[in-house]
């Protein structure tokens, strides 16, 4: 931030939302104290912001312990920003569709930064065999969902974004190297969708594909969930068919393009990670 927009900050608002941006789903809670020890702020003045906002309803004592959580205001203010998406505007009616053609949840995701972002689904018939919720994250490098979403950062790009020397494994599948990642990015983006079988939880499948803005760059992906290991041959290539549908049909919506080319499907999806 630079000095001339620095004279514009509210220190107090600014910690404030520093402080919310500490709970995390990794940790849920968490103590005055230790709140005071990570944003390097006095502890009274620690108590000043909790006090604040636990009036107003983003945070809330947990019963019998020193510890804080995050209130429904929070989750109030997450629903309201989904809600007024464009994106999700548009795009539910047609994940419903999706759904409703295949049988199968359907979603609808963006990125953020490191992290792929649920923020629209349609619940299938066989939801019992997978509960991801909106507002779920992801790993980006580790999902067929994640590199659909970097593929608009070259290789400058991606280094930026994962400055460690090697990325972490989920499973076996998941690419540790940038160079690996990379391919796994181009190579979906010339098929036009990505197919990850097992490779992220184990008994799930997905299938997705990009939807773009009107300066062609990939904003979001629409995606199926299967509950199997691995998809079969003619299924892969009807289900890989109706997901790129939809996204097309997302993209035209949002960014007013023609449907983009590309809708060639692949007579057997390679069972990428």
């Amino acid at each position: 931030m630079n000095n001339a927009s620095d004279r514009y900050l509210v220190p107090g608002l600014a910690r404030g939302l520093q402080l919310l941006g500490c709970f995390t789903r990794q940790e849920p809670q968490l103590t005055g104290a230790e709140l005071s020890r990570r944003l390097d702020v006095p502890r009274a003045s620690v108590f000043r912001l909790l006090q604040t906002l636990e009036q107003m309803g983003f945070v809330e004592r947990v019963s019998d312990s020193p510890n804080y959580k995050l209130s429904i205001g929070v989750l109030r203010l997450g629903f309201e920003y989904l809600a007024s998406m464009e994106l999700t505007e548009h795009g539910i009616p047609i994940i419903e569709g999706l759904r409703d053609q295949s049988g199968y949840s359907a979603h609808l995701v963006v990125r953020d930064g490191r992290e792929v972002v649920f923020v629209a689904k349609a619940m299938g018939r066989q939801s019992v065999f997978h509960s991801i919720q909106v507002g779920a994250r992801l790993p980006a490098h580790a999902t067929v969902l994640g590199r659909l979403l970097l593929s608009n950062l070259d290789m400058a790009g991606l280094s930026l974004l994962y400055p460690e020397p090697a990325l972490h494994a989920y499973t076996p599948k998941t690419p540790t190297t940038l160079v690996q990642l990379k391919a796994l990015i181009d190579q979906d983006m010339a098929n036009g969708y990505g197919i990850s079988q097992g490779g992220f939880e184990t008994g799930i499948s997905t299938i997705a594909a990009p939807v773009f803005n009107d300066r062609h760059q990939v904003v979001a992906a629409v995606s199926l969930t299967v509950p199997a290991q691995q998809i079969e041959a003619d299924q892969a290539r009807s289900l890989v068919q109706l997901v790129q549908q939809a996204a097309a049909q997302v993209t035209q919506r949002i960014s007013h393009l023609p449907q983009r080319g590309g809708m060639n499907v692949n007579p057997v999806p390679p069972p990428t990670p």
